[in-house]
């Protein structure tokens, strides 16, 4: 398997170069006012004229984790959203989303916005604060369901995780907040850390489960954890940092007790790549969808 600091570096190399295939491709990155830092994602503000094709081949040329393409406008700030990986369209991006967000925001003011996904409707609020925009976007209701036991025991086997390094207090679950991620918990750092998998069995487990990515946690504190996303199944290691996954965690926070039903909480993502980026997911009594925030910042 690719180290992972590695393929951050693939990605820097790749982001200096032309606009992909011709097409006006921006690039930002996502929960980091660093452009070293977050999750990267190509933008194209206008993909009116893209078909299917055209916008998987950019993305593959790109090979960022997603790019997100806005292939039409229902509304004076409502847009039509898609999100395309290296190897298949995603039904929901969060850092894409984030990345269009501050992208529109520094050509048309901040404000909100609402995007039409495939997932749903997904409002987004753009501020400024200072000399940095700072997005934020509520899900579609989310939903947290079990994982029976042999698919668990064959996720655990694909990381080379024994089940006794994971935290009895975090149980595993799927949850769900747009797209469909494995929350596992590990007991330690370390152990979150130490990530060698098999690609190939932890991707053909993924398809079968219909998850986008593996949302591996350590709880630093009661509101503060640390998260790493493998993403075999969009044709990466791992995902820098992940929105739709922190929106399906905020959802599994909620369902397990392990938080008030208001509350924030703080993921850390992105340190042991090399691209540290920091997610904010608001929780709101009384509303289902969850909120996930972070700044972005313009590439090159």
């Amino acid at each position: 398997m690719s180290d992972s600091r590695n393929q951050s570096q693939d990605q820097d190399r790749r982001q200096d170069g032309p606009p992909a295939s011709g097409i006006d491709v921006l690039r930002y990155t996502a929960f980091s006012a660093d452009p070293d830092g977050g999750n990267p994602a190509g933008v194209v503000l206008d993909a009116s004229g893209l078909d299917d094709a055209e916008m998987l081949a950019t993305a593959a040329e790109l090979g960022y984790s997603e790019s997100a393409f806005l292939t039409g406008r229902t509304g004076g700030t409502a847009h039509t959203i898609r999100y395309f990986s290296p190897k298949a369209e995603v039904p929901f991006c969060g850092h894409a989303t984030v990345a269009t967000a501050i992208a529109l925001a520094e050509r048309d003011g901040p404000g909100d916005l609402v995007f039409a996904t495939r997932a749903g409707t997904v409002p987004v609020t753009v501020t400024r604060h200072g000399d940095e925009l700072r997005a934020v976007l509520t899900s579609v209701e989310p939903q947290v369901t079990d994982i029976g036991q042999a698919d668990l025991a064959e996720a655990l086997a694909a990381l080379d995780w024994p089940a006794a390094d994971l935290d009895p207090e975090l149980p595993p679950r799927i949850a769900y907040a747009g797209a469909r991620h494995l929350v596992l918990a590990a007991a330690t750092r370390e152990r979150l850390a130490d990530l060698d998998y098999d690609f190939a069995r932890l991707e053909a487990l993924m398809h079968r489960l219909d998850l986008t990515t593996l949302q591996l946690v350590w709880r630093e504190s009661g509101n503060v954890f640390h998260v790493r996303d493998p993403f075999p199944v969009g044709g990466v290691v791992e995902d820098p940092a992940t929105g739709a996954a922190a929106a399906a965690f905020g959802a599994y926070a909620r369902d397990r007790g392990l938080v008030p039903d208001t509350a924030v909480l703080t993921l850390h993502q992105g340190a042991d790549m090399g691209r540290p980026g920091t997610l904010t997911v608001e929780l709101r009594a009384g509303d289902a969808r969850i909120r996930v925030g972070g700044t972005g910042a313009r590439i090159g």
